[in-house]
């Protein structure tokens, strides 16, 4: 799947955010190496705490589907700049993808591609 594909598969899942808070609807789409896709968005909550990243939501519908080796994962807003993902995410990522690239999409910028290891070159492993 290119990343073209992967990114229309994540503005899809923005659509499906539940953001009241803060207004901030985000989508992801992750590759498996299998080819699966598995989509997320983000779910907030009035306890902030509570709250979960589209990122991490796509990791988790994946893992409990029996996935563990992802090769990608596509990340975008609906307020069209470039959406990094947050610091617990990256983490996350780097449990199941430590090699794997993160693709993001601005309406400017169009898409760019990352190594997850520049985004968290210090991971924390056991």
């Amino acid at each position: 799947m290119d990343n073209t594909q992967l990114i229309k598969l994540a503005q899809e899942a923005a659509k499906k955010a539940y953001a009241p808070y803060s207004g901030f609807n985000v989508g992801a789409a992750l590759l498996c190496k299998s080819g699966n896709v598995y989509t997320g968005c983000n779910v907030e909550n009035s306890s902030y705490g509570a709250s979960n990243c589209a990122e991490r939501t796509a990791v988790f519908k994946a893992v409990s589907e029996g996935e563990r080796d992802f090769v990608k994962i596509a990340i975008v807003s609906e307020k069209g700049g470039l959406t990094f993902p947050c610091g617990i995410c990256r983490q996350v990522l780097s449990e199941f993808m430590p090699n794997g690239r993160i693709v993001l999409y601005s309406d400017e910028q169009g898409i760019k591609e990352f190594a997850l290891n520049e985004l968290l070159p210090y991971a924390f492993k056991l």
